[in-house]
């Protein structure tokens, strides 16, 4: 096994650098720098030099192999976090030839190799990383804990017993067993069924929490839709005009709203048009409006939100400040000049989005969901043999040691080799 290094903080100038060192060489490599060791998992302060020059002084951690991240025998070094030291501590890493840059993701890919972490919960701590929003970083911190593998391991537990169960029957099946177990059988895998089922459900909402909701705001041209959109953000994000038909494409803005990733969209003018290039953005709002996870419907004094399509909508009326008395209708009265109104859209917007995060469950990536979706189509498979009568015993235990693997796979028990190449080149290194 190789010895690692790298920078784990990030780059550029900063209070205190860590640099991360993984391998059966790293307390050697550590000693090169500092002489005397420190006792492992106690901070010390010590003069890092090489070859009589002096390179900073740090607070030096070592771990013993059963008690590191990595899970075999790891240092830490934080150094003061200017350029010029931190470059001159990787340098004399680098120069000792028991040592190598670590690839992205490779101390991660060391725990999950040396058991340390699953691969549900390298899947969370790479969530974590990249979480923005603190909707993201509760839901990555549960994976990365551990509670897709707790969970698996109760859905595991009672299809291991419904197939004990199952054997003694194939076993004694010349014999008279005392005890019909075919309710337990049925019991057991009833409810794992309807908990997979509920985790199955919200993996809508947990990947929307993981990659974000879209908002789109519509309306008529010249209604206030780029003014509304740059007053949410905050800065000029959309160029806002007088002359309708300015906004000819979708404009993005990112931001977060009740503790959830949001993607404001704002839209061009829905109107009929002779000019091709408005005529297209018209086309693409529609597209996009539609497939958004919520549209805000901008109208303007009594107006209703007419052909602006089905789906999820609220609506608004825009330009409150213009307004001689109060705003007609129904629907929030807003001022993206004045900010009257916003902090009640705001609320709004975040209120039905967190209706639609409710549901969200453990399974928050396309694999989670194969890897479950296979399980429960064993499990039905398992529960119809079942259903067929005497005689199918064999059978359905055989789906239920397939129920297994598939949730086995859920973890990175088995069946993730090919997939790990390309979920560690997500990771920077360090990490």
């Amino acid at each position: 096994m190789e010895t690692i290094y790298a920078l784990a903080s990030a780059r550029g100038k900063s209070g205190v650098a860590v640099i991360r060192i993984s391998g059966p060489a790293s307390w050697t490599a550590v000693g090169r720098l500092v002489g005397a060791l420190p006792t492992p998992r106690v901070a010390s302060l010590r003069r890092l030099a090489l070859a009589g020059e002096v390179l900073d002084e740090a607070l030096v951690l070592l771990f013993e192999e059963t008690r590191s991240f990595t899970g075999e025998a790891a240092a830490e070094l934080q150094i003061h976090g200017s350029l010029a030291t931190t470059a001159a501590v990787l340098r004399a890493l680098g120069g000792m030839t028991e040592l190598r840059l670590a690839e992205p993701g490779e101390f991660t890919r060391r725990s999950l190799e040396n058991g340390r972490m699953d691969l549900a919960e390298v899947e969370g701590l790479a969530d974590l990383i990249e979480a923005e929003t603190e909707a993201q970083r509760k839901q990555a911190l549960r994976v990365l804990t551990g509670a897709m593998r707790a969970q698996c391991d109760l859905w595991r537990a009672d299809i291991v017993r419904a197939m004990a169960l199952l054997e003694a029957t194939i076993d004694f099946a010349d014999e008279d067993v005392p005890i019909d177990v075919g309710p337990e059988v049925m019991a057991l895998l009833d409810g794992v069924r309807a908990t997979l089922g509920r985790h199955l459900a919200g993996t809508g909402a947990a990947e929307r929490v993981r990659e974000g909701f879209e908002v789109a705001i519509i309306g008529r041209p010249n209604v206030g839709k780029s003014t509304l959109l740059n007053a949410l953000a905050g800065r000029e994000a959309a160029i806002t005009s007088e002359v309708a038909g300015t906004t000819r494409d979708v404009i993005e803005v990112r931001m977060e709203i009740a503790g959830l990733p949001v993607t404001l969209l704002d839209t061009a003018g829905l109107r009929e048009t002779d000019d091709m290039v408005e005529r297209i953005g018209v086309e693409r709002a529609r597209a996009r409006s539609q497939g958004a996870d919520l549209r805000v419907a901008l109208v303007e004094g009594s107006e209703q939100p007419d052909g602006f399509g089905e789906g999820e909508a609220i609506l608004v009326r825009a330009k409150a400040d213009l307004a001689t008395g109060p705003v007609p209708g129904d629907g929030i009265a807003v001022s993206g000049r004045t900010g009257a109104g916003l902090d009640q859209l705001v609320a709004e917007i975040g209120r039905r989005l967190g209706v639609m995060s409710a549901p969200a469950g453990l399974l928050t990536r396309e694999r989670h969901l194969t890897a479950a979706l296979r399980a429960t189509e064993e499990l039905d498979l398992a529960l119809r043999s079942l259903s067929d009568g005497a005689g199918q015993s064999e059978l359905a235990a055989d789906h239920l040691r397939r129920a297994v693997r598939a949730l086995d796979s859920l973890i990175g028990r088995v069946d993730v080799e090919d997939l790990l190449d390309e979920i560690f080149a997500r990771f920077c290194i360090g990490k």
